[in-house]
C-alpha cells in the first residue's frame, strides 16, 4: 500500500469520527455536560448528582429534538424514558423503539376497526393498515440494528440507509390513509387519529438522522470512488459471457456456468418457469417457494417467453431474487384488479416486490384492466436497491407505484396515462421510454405524481435521458387530451427531467395542479425542475409560473444524478448493467442558481 493510500485512509477515519463526535459535541456542549462535581461545601452529594443527571439528560433531549417538527412530541415521549442517557445515539435508540411502541398500537387499532367495520372498501383498507404498519416498524427495527453497526469508515453508508428506511416507514404510514379513498365510514378519520402520534414521531426520527447529514454536508464530505464500498472492474456483466459479478459466490458460480440456458448467456438459473412445460414451473409463483427464506444469494428465476395471468408478490423475505425473461414484449405476467372493481390502489398491482436486492431483466409486467378501470397497478415496488433493465410497464392509470426505498430503472418502458408513474422512492429512470397512452374522453394524462410527504424525506422521481412521447393511440388526441409531465401528489413532491426528448403530446404549460376540495395543493412546496431537455414539449416559455418551479444550473443537476442522489452507487455497478453515474451533458440551459435546501 503506498503512502498517499494510507494518508488517505487516515484522512477518512479522522472525517468520520470528527463527524459524529460534532454532533456529540454539540449536544454535549448544549447540556452542560462538564458541571460541578462539588458543592459549595466542597463535599459530593448523591441526590444533587443525580438531579444533575436528570437536568443533562432532559437537556440532551431538547437539544436532540432541536431540528425535528413536532419538537414537543419529541421531548414529551423522551422524557420519562431517557434515564440518565445523554449520549446522541442512544437517545435515538430510545426514541425509534418508542417510534415502534405507538407504530404497533396501530396495528392493534387497525385489527379492532377491522373486526367491527362492515364497509367493504373501509375494510379493505384496514387490511392494508395492519400489513403496511407492520412494514413501517420493520424499518424502524432494521434502523435500531443499524444504528448499531455504526462504525467510523461507513457512517455516510449507515446515515443514508437510515434516511431511507425511515422515509420508507413514513410512506408506509401514509399509504395506509391513502387506501380509505372513497370510502363512505369513519374508519378513515378513526385511523389518521390513532396514527397521528406515531406518524409525528415518524417524522422526527427522520430529522434526527438529516440532521446528522447536515453536519456531514457542512463538513464538504461527499461519497467517493475510494471509499468503503468500492467495487473491482469486471470485465463483462451478468448479462454477458465472461466472469460473474463478484457478489455470485463460488457454489451458484458453479452451477451458473455449468449450463447454458436461453437469455443467461453461459449462467443456468436456479428455477426455469415455462409455460409450455419445458421448465421446472408452469407459474411464476411455484418459482419463488424455492427462493430460501432471508435469502442473501442471487436466486436466479428464468421466465420463458409467455403470458403468465398471476399475482406475484416477491416478499420481503425473498431478497436477491433476479427475474430473466425472453424480452419485454415476450415474457409478460399479467393481470387486472382495479379500483373500480373495489380493490385499493395499493392492492391491485400484478407484481409487488417487497425482497430487496431484487433484479428483473427483460420482463413485460401489465395491468390489462383499461383506463375506464381507474387505478390499476401494474408494477409495485416497495425494495431497496432494486435494478429492472429492459423492462416493460403497461397500464393506464398508476401503471408503475414507485413506492419506497432506492430504485433504478435502465431502457425501460412504461405507458399509461394518469399519474403512471407514481410514488415516494429514490428513483431513477436512466434512458427509459414514457409513452402517454389514449385515456377516457373526459381524461387528462399525467406521467409523474411523486408522492413526498416529508420535507426530510430524500426521495424523488428523476428522469435522466431516454424521451416522454405520444403512443400510437394517444397521437391523434394528443391535443384534445391534455398531457402534463406531472402533478404534486403530496406537498413536498419532487421531479426533475433532464437531458430527455419531450414530444410534443406534453402540453406547453407542463405542469397541472392536485385538487383537494377544489383546492391546488402543493403548488408552492414542491420541487419540479426540467433541464438540458430537447424536442417540442421542452419549450419552458409557457411553463406554469409557480414557485415550486425550479431553474436549475448544471452544478445543482449533478445533485440529481444516481452517484450524488444514492450517496454512492455500488449496488447499480454490481449488476452490470450499462448505467451512467452522472450527468451525461454539462451543458446549462439556465443561469439558475443552486438551492441546496432542496437537494438532498
Amino acid at each position: 500500500m503506498s503512502s498517499e493510500d494510507v494518508e488517505r485512509k487516515k484522512r477518512v477515519a479522522v472525517i468520520g469520527v470528527s463527524a459524529f463526535l460534532l454532533v456529540a459535541m454539540v449536544v454535549a456542549v448544549t447540556v452542560g455536560i462538564v458541571l460541578e462535581q462539588n458543592d459549595s461545601s466542597g463535599e459530593d452529594h448523591p441526590q444533587d448528582k443525580a438531579n444533575s443527571h436528570v437536568s443533562n439528560s432532559f437537556k440532551a433531549v431538547k437539544s436532540l429534538c432541536q431540528p425535528t417538527d413536532y419538537k414537543q412530541e419529541c421531548i414529551d415521549s423522551l422524557k420519562d424514558e431517557v434515564g440518565n442517557v445523554t449520549n446522541p445515539r442512544d437517545l435515538i435508540k430510545i426514541a425509534f423503539n418508542i417510534t415502534i411502541k405507538n407504530i404497533v398500537e396501530g396495528v392493534k387499532k387497525s385489527q379492532l376497526l377491522q373486526d367491527v367495520e362492515k364497509e367493504p372498501r373501509a375494510k379493505m383498507a384496514l387490511d392494508s393498515c395492519k400489513y403496511l404498519m407492520e412494514q413501517s416498524a420493520a424499518e424502524f427495527e432494521r434502523s435500531v440494528e443499524k444504528i448499531g453497526e455504526f462504525d467510523v469508515t461507513n457512517i455516510q453508508d449507515i446515515l443514508m440507509d437510515l434516511k431511507v428506511w425511515l422515509s420508507g416507514a413514513i410512506t408506509y404510514q401514509e399509504t395506509c390513509l391513502d387506501g380509505f379513498q372513497n370510502s363512505t365510514s369513519d374508519a378513515g378519520q378513526q385511523m389518521k387519529d390513532a396514527l397521528q402520534l406515531a406518524m409525528h414521531l415518524s417524522s422526527n426520527g427522520l430529522a434526527i438522522i438529516d440532521s446528522f447529514c447536515a453536519t456531514l454536508a457542512k463538513l464538504n464530505i461527499t461519497p467517493s470512488q475510494g471509499g468503503p464500498r468500492r467495487l473491482l472492474q469486471l470485465e463483462e456483466n451478468v448479462l454477458g459471457h465472461g466472469e460473474l459479478p463478484l457478489w455470485i459466490g463460488g457454489g451458484i458460480r458453479r452451477r451458473l456456468l455449468s449450463d447454458k440456458v436461453p437469455g443467461l448467456g453461459k449462467r443456468k438459473a436456479d428455477a426455469v418457469v415455462a409455460k409450455d412445460g419445458s421448465g421446472d414451473f408452469n407459474s411464476v409463483n411455484e418459482a419463488l417457494k424455492k427462493v430460501p427464506k432471508k435469502n442473501n444469494k442471487p436466486f436466479i428465476i428464468y421466465i420463458k417467453e409467455g403470458v403468465y395471468n398471476e399475482y406475484v408478490t416477491v416478499q420481503r423475505s425473498m431478497s436477491n431474487v433476479i427475474f430473466i425473461g425472453d424480452g419485454g414484449e415476450k415474457t409478460r405476467i399479467t393481470g387486472n384488479k382495479n379500483f373500480i372493481d373495489g380493490v385499493n390502489t395499493f392492492k391491485t398491482a400484478t407484481v409487488a416486490v417487497e425482497g430487496d436486492y431484487f433484479m428483473a431483466v427483460n420482463i413485460g409486467f401489465e395491468n390489462s384492466a383499461g383506463a375506464e378501470k381507474h387505478q390499476a397497478v401494474a408494477l409495485r415496488v416497495g425494495a431497496d436497491m432494486t435494478v429492472f433493465y429492459k423492462c416493460t410497464m403497461d397500464g393506464y392509470q398508476d401503471t408503475l407505484y414507485a413506492h419506497t426505498k432506492r430504485q433504478f430503472y435502465r431502457d425501460c418502458t412504461i405507458s399509461g396515462t394518469i399519474d403512471f408513474v407514481f410514488g415516494d422512492a429514490l428513483s431513477i429512470f436512466q434512458n427509459c421510454t414514457f409513452k402517454v397512452r389514449k385515456p377516457m374522453e373526459n381524461q387528462q394524462c399525467i406521467v409523474t405524481a411523486q408522492g413526498r410527504k416529508d420535507r426530510h424525506e430524500p426521495t424523488a422521481i428523476i428522469i435522466q435521458g431516454g424521451s416522454v412521447v405520444s403512443d400510437p393511440s394517444f397521437y391523434p388526441f394528443r391535443f384534445s387530451n391534455k398531457a402534463y409531465l406531472a402533478r404534486p401528489w403530496k406537498l413536498y413532491s419532487r421531479t426533475i427531467i433532464m437531458d430527455a426528448f419531450i414530444d410534443d403530446s406534453i402540453t406547453p404549460e407542463g405542469y397541472l395542479p392536485w385538487q383537494v376540495n377544489l383546492t391546488s395543493v402543493g403548488t408552492n412546496s414542491c420541487f419540479y425542475s426540467e433541464f438540458n431537455n430537447r424536442g417540442p414539449g421542452s419549450d419552458k416559455s409557457k411553463r406554469v409560473r409557480w414557485p415550486g418551479i425550479k431553474t436549475i444550473s448544471a452544478e445543482h443537476a449533478l445533485d440529481f444524478t444516481p452517484f450524488r442522489f444514492y450517496k454512492g452507487d455500488a449496488w447499480i455497478k454490481k449488476t452490470g448493467v450499462p448505467y451512467s453515474p452522472s450527468i451525461f451533458s454539462t451543458k446549462s440551459d439556465s443561469d439558475g442558481k443552486r438551492n441546496s435546501d432542496d437537494s438532498n
